[in-house]
């Protein structure tokens, strides 16, 4: 019978994790501990990590559009899980651009071995995709690098309904896309699993695109049975003009370019749009919109008001 070996002298890869607090780096984080890494996280904030989370990681006070300050944080590590984070300021594309620079920064001073960046559907048209557009030069800087990255073309997430809750409570989601047009939604926490696989793993080189599509296409009048069942709530869906949304945006106080950044994610993608990478085995992914929403949406409704 075979004894089995255990390695004792290898030591776990060092990874730093951006947005260690979002709605997908949380889980990241999450599943790095579970696997004993100890990783390293990036944030504004340290404080507002859980205190018992606060002693399994190694927090790091930082402004990802600090390059300086974010290659100094990553000093050492063997693999990056990044985010560009968002802002809310007047100019998205600009707040991007000044996160690229970080990253492309850190990657170049420290000779990062691999880079996890979660990118987005959309980010393959390079242009035109509003917010999107950031993504794809994100994308396009670090494949300058020549470093060994993984960009992760997400579907829309899930959690983007959480800001909907409004909507949701009085009945009726209000969109720009055609209803009947099917796209890709995912669970945070599968993009999560999907990360932090490459980011343990050496057995990749090179540039590689992995999509991240989740269990379905889904059309949003799907999504709005779906969450009627999930939530015991009756959910519509009504398409609305372009203007319309624009008014909705202005209302709550966003500038006119970051007006435009949001439409443009999905006025970009809704003309006759087919993601880059097909639905396969590699892309899909398996919580579905249902669970996700009797577990998150649910319980937020029902003790609404």
């Amino acid at each position: 019978m075979r004894s089995e070996t255990t390695v004792r002298d290898q030591a776990p890869p060092r990874i730093a994790v951006t947005t260690p607090t979002g709605n997908v780096g949380r889980h990241v984080v999450a599943a790095l501990l579970r696997a004993g890494v100890r990783p390293r996280v990036l944030l504004r904030d340290p404080g507002r990590l859980a205190p018992d989370l606060r002693e399994a990681v190694d927090a790091v006070r930082v402004d990802q559009y600090d390059a300086e300050a974010v290659s100094a944080a990553t000093a050492g590590v063997d693999a990056l899980f990044w985010v560009d984070p968002t802002t809310g300021g007047p100019d998205p594309l600009d707040a991007y651009a000044r996160a690229t620079r970080g990253v492309v920064r850190a990657v170049t001073d420290n000779s990062i071995g691999r880079v996890v960046f979660q990118s987005s559907v959309g980010a393959e048209k390079r242009r035109g995709a509003g917010e999107i557009d950031g993504l794809a030069q994100t994308e396009l800087a670090l494949d300058d690098t020549g470093v060994d990255v993984t960009h992760l073309r997400c579907g829309y997430f899930f959690s983007n309904l959480e800001f909907q809750l409004d909507a949701l409570r009085a009945g009726t989601l209000q969109v720009i896309l055609p209803l009947d047009a099917p796209m890709p939604w995912v669970a945070p926490r599968d993009i999560a699993e999907v990360a932090v696989a490459r980011l343990l793993s050496t057995g990749w080189s090179g540039r590689c695109v992995r999509a991240v599509h989740g269990p379905a296409d889904l059309t949003w009048r799907q999504v709005a049975d779906i969450l009627g069942a999930a939530t015991g709530r009756p959910v519509g869906v009504e398409r609305i003009t372009d203007d319309a949304m624009r008014a909705q945006l202005r209302r709550v106080g966003m500038a006119d370019a970051a007006v435009e950044a949001v439409l443009g994610m999905s006025t970009g993608l809704r003309e006759g749009f087919v993601p880059e990478q097909p639905r396969t085995v590699h892309t899909t992914t398996p919580t579905t919109l249902a669970a996700w929403a009797y577990d998150h949406l649910r319980p937020r409704l029902t003790d609404a008001p």
